[in-house]
C-alpha cells in the first residue's frame, strides 16, 4: 500500500475516534486532524505489511502512536515548555483556544491513545499488554527527553547529551511506531531486533535533520517558526558540530538504517523507499 493510502486510512480512523470526545472534541480534532505528516503511523503500517499482517489489526496501534505524538506537540508548544505559537502553519493549540484547554486536550489525547488499544476487539489480551507496555515506555522516554531539552537551554553541552536527548524526545516514539508494527505482525525475535536497530538509526537521523531544517527551511514550508531553537538558545546539532557535519551525521544514520533492513528475513522495499523519501524531505 503506498504511503498516501496509509495516510488516508489513518486519517479516517483518527477522525472516527475523535468524533465523540465531549467538550474537548474541538481542541483535540484541531490538533490532530488539521495537519501532520503521519510519519509514525506510516512506519507502523509499513512494518506490519512486510509480514502480510491484516491492516485492520494495525489500525489501533497506528492511531495510538499518533495520538501520543499529537499530545506531545500540544504540550511542547506551551509557554512553559518550548513556547511556540505556530504548528503546521496554523496557530498552536494554546493560541487557537487557551492554555488550559490545550493542556486538557493533550491529556485527553494521551488517555485516548491507551483506550484505543485496550478496546480493540481484534487484539488478544497478551498482545494488548505488549503493545501497551511498549507505548507507555516510549511515552515516558519522550517526556524525559523533553525534560532534558528544557534543562540545557543556554548551556554548552557535549554532543553525547544531544544524542541522548534526541533518542528519547524524538527517537523513542519513532522506535515505538516500528515496534508496534512488529508486535502486531508477530515477527521473529531476530527480525524484531533488526527493526529496533533500524528504528534507532532513523529516529536520531530524523531529529538531526529537523535541527538542520530549522536553520534552512523557510517558515511556509517548515510549518513553524524558523530558527525556533537558536532563538531560544537551545543547543542543536548544527550549533554544536556545525551545519555541514550535521548533514553528514543524519545521512550516515539513514545509510545505516538502510543497511539494517537488508538483514531482515523479508523484502523491506517499502521501508527502503521511506528512507529515500525522508532524506529528501523539506519539513
Amino acid at each position: 500500500m503506498p504511503f498516501d493510502q496509509y495516510v488516508t486510512r489513518v486519517n479516517a480512523k483518527l477522525d472516527g475516534y475523535l468524533s465523540i470526545q465531549g467538550s474537548l472534541t474541538e481542541a483535540m480534532r484541531y490538533s490532530v486532524l488539521v495537519g501532520g505528516k503521519r510519519f509514525r503511523p506510516i512506519l507502523t503500517y509499513c512494518v506490519a505489511s512486510l509480514f502480510n499482517t491484516n491492516q485492520q489489526s494495525v489500525d489501533s496501534s497506528a492511531c495510538s502512536v499518533e495520538f501520543i505524538h499529537a499530545y506531545s506537540l500540544i504540550h511542547d508548544d506551551l509557554p512553559a515548555m518550548d513556547d511556540d505559537d505556530i504548528r503546521h502553519n496554523q496557530p498552536a493549540c494554546h493560541k487557537r483556544f487557551d492554555e488550559a484547554q490545550a493542556i486538557l486536550a493533550g491529556d485527553g489525547l494521551q488517555a485516548l491513545a491507551f483506550e484505543v488499544l485496550v478496546n480493540d476487539p481484534l487484539l488478544g489480551s497478551q498482545m494488548k499488554i505488549e503493545l501497551l507496555s511498549t507505548l507507555t515506555h516510549a511515552a515516558f522516554e519522550m517526556a524525559e527527553g523533553q525534560a532534558i531539552d528544557l534543562s540545557i537551554v543556554s548551556q554548552t553541552v557535549d554532543i553525547s547529551v544531544l544524542e541522548n536527548m534526541h533518542r528519547k524526545k524524538t527517537g523513542a516514539l519513532l522506535s515505538c511506531a516500528v515496534d508496534l508494527g512488529a508486535i502486531t505482525a508477530r515477527c521473529s525475535k531476530q527480525d524484531r531486533n533488526i527493526l529496533r536497530d533500524f528504528s534507532q538509526a532513523i529516529g536520531l537521523a530524523y531529529q538531526i535533520q529537523d535541527d538542520v531544517l530549522d536553520v534552512e527551511a523557510p517558515v511556509g514550508i517548515l510549518g513553524k517558526n524558523q530558527h525556533s531553537d537558536s532563538d531560544k538558545n537551545k543547543p542543536t546539532y548544527p550549533s554544536v558540530i556545525g551545519l555541514s557535519e550535521s548533514k553528514q551525521a543524519y545521512r550516515a544514520l539513514y545509510e545505516k538504517a538502510s543497511n539494517d533492513l537488508n538483514l531482515l528475513s523479508v523484502d523491506a522495499k517499502s521501508l527502503q523507499l521511506l528512507i529515500e523519501k525522508l532524506q529528501t524531505r523539506s519539513f
